[in-house]
């Protein structure tokens, strides 16, 4: 799966060779999107075991966007 692949590229490079505080990542929580830091979604998703890569809606650092998608 390809965007499993990218998200996890994004994820190491922001925790092993950049600043993860910079990274928002924007997840589905219910109906609505919620947006935190990348420390903080590693916290609230106890370490990505409890929210799957599948409800990651995006990840941005600063005002670019890394990762996008959209669910039909």
């Amino acid at each position: 799966m390809p965007r499993k692949g990218k998200i996890t590229e994004i994820f190491s490079k922001a925790i092993y060779a950049d600043n993860p505080t910079s990274y928002i990542v924007g997840y589905l929580d219910y109906d609505s999107i919620k947006e935190v830091t990348l420390p903080e979604f590693i916290k609230v998703s106890d370490n990505f075991e409890t929210i799957p890569i599948t409800r990651i809606r995006f990840i941005k650092k600063e005002n670019r966007i890394l990762f996008h998608t959209t669910k039909k």
